[in-house]
């Protein structure tokens, strides 16, 4: 049992009083139906109740186990160190990326990079313009790398917003030097199929980098974004010269088409491209997470992945959203983006299995390894059903021998969790804020929550960078693990370096 603190003790039994769970009904938007897209350059559509109902709403909330607005509640073992509410990008926060001291932020109005020598009191360097849906970021040496995926007048970085149905929008990857942190420069980008909702940096040595750019087609009114959209982007990099970085391939992930979704797979959504792919480069192995599909592949030829293994989920995964190793490369945990990161699916009525984690065992050797389902995890915090909340993004916690993970979950706070039994896992410890609002449903929260040298570092969507610190003996020796840098999904080998 996870112990608790808090300004008022939250129970592990959690939930909205009938009365709040009907009145929100109307607006809940993750019943069992297909997914949606990653929000654009604005926020998930919102709801909205009346005066009286937002007056009935919070009595039955605080009748409830659910925190108030903006109220911390945390288990005994995790403290909140520090907040650092957004500066010039008001936008929503993305992903993160590290490199040394430094911790660099993804935002959709461009990236802030913030030094994070002393953890409790991060600095902000400097604030980058440079707006576009997403910007999922990573960074390698001088250079750091920014996702496009919304249709922009042109690849500058004063572009502006254009309807999808222009034909001659522009969406990709943009490169920027980084050698002066309080003044990146912008230097090259490149222009990628359906745009770039998220990308992965592949090394090849110290010549060259290599980006798979994962990207999908929402529907089929989008010009530029036409299917079949089978594959994955593969941009070669030349690190001395970044300005000369291309498409060098297109490998076709989906032969046959990929997950037909709905109607003959009700509430899956189609296969049309890739939402994340991670890499575990010292194992020569990558898995993508592919809307209606799980990847395992090879990456023994960087420009050329080899599909290993294909697994589907059409009972209860809507979304294939990302995926994550574990240090001995025998499990791979998926997350399913239920909602489309705009919707409340962390409530009783959803249940423990749909929007969850998928945990996978690796079995086999070589190119007869095979991915076999053995569990689901998901948060037993229920929310209230004006909060987005949603399996996202989180890293590994480099303990020998164990399998833990810390995982952001938007209104679900973060969640550090065991899978070391992939059959049974567990939460060890959590953090999260209460409801940004009563009175809409609203995207929020942790978008990422990664471990690295030693604390947890969260981009929150709506009110800025996050630090905390576990306090506890089973995650205690990742203490002593310490990295160069960390691009989440380009996965390190901690314990071989």
């Amino acid at each position: 049992m996870i112990s608790l603190h808090t300004t008022r003790v939250r129970r592990r039994r959690l939930g909205v009083a009938a009365a709040a769970a009907g009145l929100f009904a109307a607006l809940l938007t993750a019943a069992p139906a297909a997914a949606t897209p990653d929000p654009g350059d604005a926020p998930a559509e919102r709801g909205s109740v009346t005066t009286s109902q937002q007056a009935e709403a919070r009595a039955a909330i605080r009748g409830g186990d659910i925190p108030g607005v903006d109220e911390i509640v945390h288990s005994s073992n995790i403290k909140h160190l520090t907040n650092v509410p957004k500066g010039a990008l008001k936008g929503l926060n993305t992903d993160l990326a590290f490199q040394g001291k430094y911790a660099y932020v993804g935002n959709y109005d461009g990236f802030v990079i913030y030094d994070i020598s002393n953890p409790k009191k991060p600095k902000t360097v400097s604030e980058v313009l440079c707006p576009g849906s997403q910007n999922d970021i990573s960074v390698s040496g001088n250079l750091l790398f920014l996702s496009t995926d919304s249709s922009r007048s042109d690849d500058s970085c004063s572009s502006t917003t254009q309807p999808a149905t222009e034909k001659s929008s522009w969406e990709g990857m943009k490169i920027f030097d980084i050698s002066n942190k309080r003044n990146p420069r912008y230097i090259a980008a490149v222009e990628t199929a359906c745009g770039s909702h998220t990308h992965t940096l592949v090394p090849d040595g110290k010549k060259n980098i290599y980006i798979y750019v994962s990207s999908y087609s929402p529907n089929e009114t989008f010009p530029d974004c036409q299917p079949p959209h089978d594959g994955i982007s593969i941009i070669k990099v030349p690190v001395k010269k970044p300005q000369k970085a291309r498409i060098v391939s297109f490998p076709v992930l989906f032969p046959d088409g990929g997950n037909p979704g709905a109607p003959e797979n009700p509430g899956v959504s189609k296969t049309t491209g890739c939402h994340d792919i991670t890499v575990l480069p010292s194992k020569d192995l990558a898995a993508g997470a592919c809307m209606g599909d799980g990847l395992l592949f090879s990456i023994k030829d960087p420009a050329n992945p080899k599909i290993i293994d294909r697994v589907q989920d059409n009972v209860n995964f809507a979304f294939w959203h990302s995926a994550t190793f574990n240090q001995g490369a025998n499990k791979v945990v998926f997350t399913d983006e239920l909602g489309g990161g705009g919707a409340a699916t962390c409530n009783e009525q959803i249940g423990p299995k749909r929007g969850a984690d998928g945990i996978y065992d690796i079995v086999g050797k070589g190119d007869k390894r095979k991915l076999v389902f053995r569990s689901y995890f998901k948060i037993d915090r229920h929310q209230a059903d004006v909060e987005v909340c949603v399996a996202h993004n989180g890293s590994i916690i480099p303990v020998k021998g164990k399998d833990l993970m810390v995982q952001a979950w938007y209104q679900g706070g973060i969640s550090v969790w065991d899978f070391t039994d992939s059959a049974k896992p567990k939460e060890i410890a959590f953090f999260e804020r209460g409801p940004v609002t009563l009175g809409q449903v609203t995207t929020a929260g942790p978008w990422s929550a990664y471990y690295y040298n030693g604390y947890i570092y969260s981009s929150d969507i709506a009110k800025g960078f996050d630090v905390l610190k576990l306090n506890d003996r089973r995650t205690d020796p990742a203490d002593r693990v310490k990295l160069d840098g960390l691009n989440v999904q380009t996965q390190p080998d901690y314990f071989d370096r």
